[in-house]
């Protein structure tokens, strides 16, 4: 072999040797992290768990600064309104000790929002479950002293609730005491008018002959709270169901079942919260069409309950 041709063996070796180092060292390394890079992309990571919103019961005097507090608040489950048992002990103390403080100092007044989430499935007789759970609460305070008279409640969107596994909310609500002025007559104002839009146009509910729910349209709900705005403000207000039927059975059988459907009505308004001493059921069978009975159309006019103020 010459010497030429060794040495043109020798850099093609030299080449061949240094491209697998090269590859080694180099390439390789670089080839597995882009394909690990890769692989990664394809792997979709868990959600993040959102902390559990747990709001403490708080209400501040805006005008005095003085606040009662407690460690708990009053709880809901998911799409559900009734305060869940049992309150705290820390909870009730804190209460009745704002009770007193409320009734010690006339002209404060406290107003109570409650929340909900979209999510959640209103089957409450008010516009949406905030209003619904606010509504609860202020019964609680009512039972322990306080006057509906100077209880305000509230219905608030909050997306931003985050439910135990258990689908618990804790104190979905907010609390702000706040002072009227005494020669502030607007509330007086906003009450008549009130009175007079429930008389004008009360709330009416129509009954299928085998009827045994009631589901609320946003009208009907919206005239509910002010209806039950009315009796929690005004001294003395209460709330009437009147029941009606067609003419298809004799008289004291559409008396009994016009009665049977106030019934159903006031029941109803109880489930949701309206104190049943505030309600009263009366029965005037098919002396008062408001439609043709000759009619199915007209006959199901007839079947219904009118929930207005005595």
């Amino acid at each position: 072999m010459s010497k030429r041709t060794s040495y043109l063996l020798g850099i093609l070796l030299t080449i061949i040797f240094g491209t697998i180092l090269y590859y080694f060292f180099c390439c390789k390394p670089c080839l597995e992290a882009a394909n690990k890079e890769a692989e990664g992309e394809n792997i979709v990571a868990e959600p993040e768990a959102k902390a559990v919103t747990k709001n403490a019961f708080s209400a501040i005097d805006s005008k005095s600064s003085l606040k009662f507090d407690a460690s708990d608040n009053f709880n809901f489950k998911g799409s559900a309104f009734s305060v869940l048992e049992p309150v705290s002990k820390g909870l009730k103390s804190e209460i009745e000790s704002l009770s007193t403080y409320i009734k010690d100092n006339p002209g404060k007044n406290i107003d109570i929002t409650g929340y909900y989430k979209s999510e959640e499935n209103n089957t409450s007789a008010f516009p949406n479950l905030g209003l619904a759970r606010a509504n609860a609460v202020k019964n609680y305070f009512v039972s322990h002293g306080m006057s509906s008279k100077v209880i305000n409640t509230y219905g608030k969107l909050d997306n931003g609730l985050v439910p135990d596994t258990s689908n618990r909310y804790y104190g979905p609500l907010s609390y702000n005491i706040k002072t009227i002025d005494a020669n502030n007559t607007s509330e007086s104002d906003r009450l008549k008018a009130l009175h007079d839009a429930i008389i004008t146009n009360p709330l009416v509910l129509y009954f299928d002959t085998a009827s045994a729910s009631i589901n609320l349209n946003a009208e009907q709900r919206d005239k509910v709270a002010r209806i039950l705005r009315f009796i929690d403000k005004a001294d003395k207000a209460s709330i009437k169901t009147i029941g009606h039927s067609d003419n298809s059975g004799n008289k004291d059988t559409n008396i009994r079942l016009a009665l049977d459907r106030a019934e159903f009505a006031k029941n109803y308004l109880v489930r949701n919260g309206i104190l049943s001493s505030k309600i009263n059921s009366f029965s005037k069978g098919s002396s008062e069409p408001i439609a043709d009975n000759n009619t199915e159309e007209g006959k199901a006019k007839n079947r219904r309950v009118v929930v207005t103020l005595n």
